[in-house]
């Protein structure tokens, strides 16, 4: 490399991976898998007895986490699967738009404006209806962001005070 060629490294978070392995055995009802790249929770998981071949294998019927689709898999339960890394951060709703842009503060004081009313589901319908009915009632209310895999929504919404300040 001659001296005017300067390396650069761009990287966007602090390193931290969507997912990590996780043995397919160990995986139980409730618990979150990625299946085909997206990340999921487990509803059912069904393990057959080891065949002539030795593997036992495991299926798995699991439900999206953000468009709440259906989705299977089946794998050998001695092998690894890659577990979504899920993290739920509560928020204080401070304004919602009629594009239905929800504002959020954080309890560090940090606002955000980048997240709309959830959609795409009945269950996120009914969820941005609730949001929409206690904000035009004058509730205060606290939402929980759900965020996995680069997507973020919103997941719940429980009201604090009656009455905004």
């Amino acid at each position: 490399m001659s001296d005017h060629e300067v390396e650069t490294f761009e990287s966007a978070d602090a390193g931290a991976s969507l997912t990590y392995p996780q043995q397919a055995g160990t995986i139980r009802k409730n618990g979150y898998i990625v299946i085909s790249g997206r990340p999921c929770k487990v509803v059912d998981v069904s393990t057959s007895k080891t065949g002539k071949h030795g593997h036992a294998k495991c299926n798995f019927v699991a439900i999206d986490i953000f468009t709440s689709k259906k989705y299977e898999e089946m794998a050998p339960s001695s092998h690894n699967l890659d577990v979504p890394n899920i993290s739920r951060k509560e928020y204080t709703v401070i304004d919602i738009t009629d594009e239905g842009i929800v504002s959020l503060l954080d309890e560090s004081g940090n606002t955000r404006d980048d997240l709309f009313l959830p959609k795409g589901t009945d269950e996120a319908e009914k969820l941005a209806e609730i949001i929409k009915e206690n904000w035009g009632n004058d509730k205060e209310m606290a939402v929980t962001v759900i965020k996995s895999m680069g997507e973020e929504m919103i997941s719940s919404v429980k009201v604090i005070n009656e009455t905004k300040a």
